[in-house]
C-alpha cells in the first residue's frame, strides 16, 4: 500500500513548476503500477500549450474555471469543478485557466517525474 501526503509533497523533487502551473506527482512509474497521478495548478489568467505525443492523459478539474481548445479542430470546452477530459487522440490543446484551476492528472505510460514540457508542448518518454 502507498499512502502519501500532499504536504510530504510539496517542497520536494515530486514538486515541478514552469510560470504557469505547478505540478505535484504523487505515484511514478517506480511504484510500477502502471499509470501516474499528479495534483497540478494552473495559474489563473494563463494560457497552456500542451501535446502530450507520448502519453495519454486524463484530467479531473476539481477546483477553478477555464477552457480547452482541441487545436486541430477549434473545439472550445468549458472546464469548471467535476469536468474530466481525456487526451485520447494525443490532442494538441490550449488550456486557458480563467481562476486558478487545480486538476488531478493521470499519465499512460507513467511518469518517472523529471519530466519537463519541451518547445513543442510534450513531455519526452522517459524509463529512469
Amino acid at each position: 500500500m502507498i499512502v502519501k501526503s500532499l504536504d510530504d509533497i510539496i517542497g520536494t523533487d515530486n514538486e515541478t513548476s514552469s510560470d504557469n502551473w505547478t505540478s505535484r506527482r504523487f505515484i511514478m512509474k517506480k511504484d510500477n503500477v502502471g499509470f501516474s497521478l499528479n495534483d497540478t495548478l494552473i495559474k489563473a489568467g494563463t494560457t497552456n500549450f500542451f501535446w502530450y505525443k507520448n502519453h495519454i492523459e486524463a484530467v479531473y478539474c476539481i477546483e477553478g474555471e477555464g477552457e480547452i481548445e482541441k487545436l486541430e479542430t477549434g473545439e472550445i470546452y468549458k472546464l469548471k469543478a467535476g469536468t474530466m477530459y481525456l487526451l485520447n487522440e494525443h490532442d494538441k490543446h490550449e488550456l486557458r485557466a480563467k481562476t486558478q484551476m487545480r486538476m488531478v492528472c493521470v499519465f499512460n505510460p507513467p511518469l518517472v517525474g523529471t519530466e519537463t514540457h519541451t518547445e513543442e508542448g510534450y513531455y519526452p518518454l522517459l524509463t529512469e
